[in-house]
């Protein structure tokens, strides 16, 4: 039976000593599932996410006699979309367990949202033991086989010998260049052997090569394609945060005095209360970073990937610019967009090189015209004397919580929102599933975040049909102690298919409606799927109760939910049709 490793080649120099106090070497063999919890210590690893059955067992009573938190999701995809806020909050790898069989395969989609949004996890998974594999035992299926397409890499751990070395080399993979998703898959057999275990202090990889810089050579390009600009415009992404280069990238900006938009991925990368900031662009992002990009005539693209949904028709984004493309995984470079100057690098090090050479050129027109399209064209909507309007919603939150709170949110209009009106200045604020787009991600990463940041306020902002999804993480927030707040705005729709269906489908409602079919009243009712989790909720539905109920909500010391009811007429704008061009915006 094959087993995925990498192979070795010289030594990297990635510490793996053994904590004080510990021998490097224990006395006597210890059971495959101890040694596996031992690397993850020796990993820092401080808290797992994870949900027991019979093929990780072993892992679970591994778990009781160590020293890591362990949380007790209720279902898989809670416990991977927890993992996931996690790493997102903290910038570490997070890390979940799960069973064979339908365990593993509820973890999929997780993995896959991982993988697009480059998240650090680790997924470890019990196996039937290797005798039977490929033999339909119970509960048993390829996981391996299954992800190999979404993570970036995958073992089948079919040696008790390969242990220490498989974990480690698992969560340097994860974290180290554009970070991802490993798969750590250990059958039953593997888990309950014997050996007296030697962990690895240094590791190396042939044809894995993370550390990746820029030359020279290329810089002066971008240095000299910025003198000579007279629109430029800063067009960054998730991999700008997770090469952990804000602080860079804010140099360049307002040392060059150059615009900044950013993707959604991007958001609190750089300050949005900066006068800079363009905020996000893309197809529901500002008229006025939408224009910059149509105009420019320099885009410095940092940490990105030329998403869909940031470039609408790729042969018309940004026809008028030079294209400087920096990223670290070469497959993104002239994938969607070619590059003027595309240049291979982590963004970190390729900005500070930057730094020191730049200058800037006379841009003052430029802002003067940008300026303009913001006075034209700011976020905004017609207030209601009554009902209370989502934005209007988010906004209120946005002043109560100081706008210094992290923020989580479902798949839909009121990620849309969210983003819209709540104003980000740190990286690692904003918890969403952008590539993916996985409904149900609100609550649980909500959880994560909260343990990566217990002394944050972190609200899960959720439409009513993404946060059913993944209800039930209400008991993990209630049995584990762990106070985050959600603010439900719900519509009793499936709010952004409704907004298509009204601008491309006649208003044909193809079952997108997700209340009561009789028409009575709210469905379903929030508040009492709370009380039978035992968490604190409200419902509101006039503007003139709002502000109590937030400040309700934000003062509570546990869980708590507010149920926010708004119409469901209301359309996230402005917005670029998929497919077209800025000059297809709909703004009213």
């Amino acid at each position: 039976m094959a087993t995925a490793k990498a192979t070795p080649k010289s030594s990297e120099g990635v510490s793996g000593r053994a904590p004080a106090g510990r021998e490097s070497k224990p006395a006597a063999p210890q059971r495959g599932a101890d040694i596996l919890i031992e690397a993850l210590v020796r990993e820092g690893v401080e808290v797992i996410f994870g949900y027991p059955g019979g093929a990780s067992m072993e892992i679970h009573q591994a778990l009781t006699r160590s020293n890591i938190r362990v949380i007790l999701a209720r279902h898989e995809q809670g416990e991977i979309f927890s993992a996931e806020g996690y790493a997102k909050a903290s910038g570490k790898v997070g890390v979940c367990v799960a069973t064979s069989g339908p365990g593993a395969t509820n973890l999929v989609t997780g993995i896959a949202d991982a993988k697009m949004d480059s998240v650090p996890l680790v997924c470890i998974t019990g196996q039937v033991p290797t005798s039977v594999i490929g033999k339909d035992a119970f509960q048993e299926t390829p996981i391996v086989e299954i992800t190999r397409q979404i993570t970036k890499h995958s073992y089948l751990v079919d040696r008790i010998e390969d242990l220490p070395r498989v974990v480690k080399e698992a969560f340097y993979i994860a974290r180290t260049g554009r970070p991802g998703p490993v798969l750590v898959d250990v059958p039953k057999n593997v888990q309950q052997a014997y050996m007296v275990p030697e962990y690895p202090e240094t590791l190396s990889f042939r044809g894995y090569n993370p550390h990746v810089r820029a030359n020279p050579e290329q810089i002066e390009r971008v240095a000299e394609a910025i003198r000579e600009a007279r629109k430029p415009v800063i067009y960054a992404g998730g991999g700008a945060i997770a090469s952990e280069a804000h602080r860079d990238l804010y140099e360049l900006a307002t040392r060059m005095n150059i615009p900044v938009t950013t993707t959604l991925m991007g958001l609190g990368v750089f300050p949005e209360t900066h006068p800079l900031s363009l905020q996000m662009l893309g197809m529901h992002g500002s008229v006025y970073a939408n224009y910059a990009l149509d105009r420019a005539d320099l885009v410095l693209a940092l940490g990105v990937r030329f998403d869909d949904r940031v470039t609408g028709k790729l042969e018309e984004f940004a026809k008028h610019g030079k294209i400087v493309h920096i990223d670290v995984d070469a497959s993104e470079l002239n994938k969607n967009k070619p590059a003027f100057i595309p240049i291979l690098s982590d963004l970190k090090p390729a900005l500070q090189m930057l730094n020191r050479i730049a200058v800037a050129g006379d841009y003052a027109a430029w802002h003067a015209e940008l300026d303009e399209q913001r006075r034209r064209y700011p976020f905004s909507y017609k207030e209601t004397d009554g009902a209370i309007l989502p934005q209007h919603a988010i906004q209120v939150l946005y002043e109560m919580s100081k706008g210094e709170a992290i923020i989580t949110t479902g798949v839909g209009q009121h990620q849309m929102w969210a983003a819209q009106y709540y104003k980000f200045v740190e990286p690692r604020r904003w918890i969403t599933s952008g590539g993916l787009g996985s409904m149900g991600f609100g609550l649980p990463a909500a959880i994560g975040a909260k343990l990566a940041c217990p002394d944050r306020e972190v609200i899960d902002i959720d439409g009513d049909g993404s946060f059913i999804m993944n209800v039930q993480e209400l008991a993990t927030a209630y049995t584990d102690n762990i106070p985050v707040k959600v603010v439900v705005i719900n519509n009793q729709h499936l709010g952004m298919v409704v907004q298509w269906e009204d601008r491309f489908y006649e208003s044909n409602r193809g079952h997108t409606f997700i209340g009561d079919p009789t028409g009575e009243g709210i469905y379903p009712d929030m508040v009492s799927i709370c009380q039978g989790f035992r968490i604190p909720a409200r419902r509101v539905s006039r503007k003139e109760e709002l502000a109590d109920a937030m400040r309700e909500m934000l003062d509570a010391k546990t869980a708590y939910l507010l149920d926010v009811i708004v119409p469901h007429q209301e359309h996230v704008l402005p917005m670029i049709p998929s497919g077209k061009t800025f000059k297809d915006i709909i703004i009213e």
